[in-house]
């Protein structure tokens, strides 16, 4: 009994040490960390911004009254763009479902778009006179859909617009007491009208975003009452305006980048 003790444990012993000669022999064992989740930029939630740019109306005037008398065939008196600066803000809010952003966005702005043309139907005391417009503010309410990659954001968007326009009739000329650019009837308007546009959007910093955008305004044909200096009715004109903007835009979205999970 003794003897098969022995030769037992001189058999455990020796298979012990072929076991340890192996590890030996195995390269050692390299620990990883986990991959660490990439960013993922957020474009869900509400955000605020300001934008600035140039903008170009074009400006097409038919005549259909003049002095209380109608004429059925509402001659073109010219076209013309006004063009100039805009400048304004934007508040909005966008839902994120996985690469789709679905938004809603109001934007206001302050605008100095201006331009004339000489009328090819009457005179101002026997002289030509101008049409001139003049718009001073822009507005969008419209809805975007868009596509996200990270923090790259492509984006269409349409909806209503609006425009605040005044229209003179300007001397062009000295006429008596009356200096060039002197103007003897004007009309003002608030027209409504519709929008679309698209925009590409660069996530530069948690929440803070920069966009380049265009728009077009089809604001159709309205009808405006000029009246002169005195208060009287002068002429009904027919104007139909379009308006193109090109905007570069700044917002803050209230947030911040989310995480990838594996």
């Amino acid at each position: 009994m003794r003897r098969v003790v022995v030769i037992g444990f001189g058999m455990i012993s020796v298979v012990g040490l072929a076991n340890a000669a192996f590890a030996a022999d195995l390269p050692a064992k390299v620990y990883t960390k986990a991959p660490v989740a990439a960013p993922i930029y957020n474009w869900g939630g509400f955000y605020i911004g300001l934008n600035g740019g140039g903008a170009s109306s074009r400006n097409c005037w038919n005549l259909t009254n003049s002095l209380g008398t109608p004429i059925p065939t509402a001659p073109s008196v010219g076209c013309h763009d006004a063009t100039g600066a805009v400048a304004g803000g934007q508040i909005g809010y966008r839902w994120q479902i996985t690469n789709w952003v679905l938004g809603l966005e109001a934007q206001g702005d302050w605008a100095n778009l201006k331009g004339s043309n000489t009328s090819t139907i009457g005179t101002f005391g026997g002289f030509p006179f101008a049409n001139q417009t003049k718009i001073d503010a822009l507005g969008l309410f419209t809805g975007q859909v868009g596509y996200a990659w990270n923090n790259v954001l492509w984006y269409f968007k349409g909806g209503a617009a609006v425009t605040h326009a005044k229209y003179n009739g300007v001397v062009q000329t000295p006429v008596g007491a009356f200096p060039a650019g002197f103007a003897f009837d004007q009309a003002t308007e608030t027209r409504w009208g519709g929008a679309v546009g698209t925009g590409a959007e660069f996530g530069f910093a948690p929440g803070w975003s920069v966009a380049i955008e265009y728009d077009h305004l089809f604001m159709g044909s309205s009808s405006s009452n000029l009246y002169n200096t005195f208060g009287r009715f002068d002429r009904t004109q027919s104007i139909k305006q379009d308006v193109d903007m090109g905007t570069v835009r700044v917002n803050y979205t209230f947030g911040g980048p989310l995480v990838a999970r594996y």
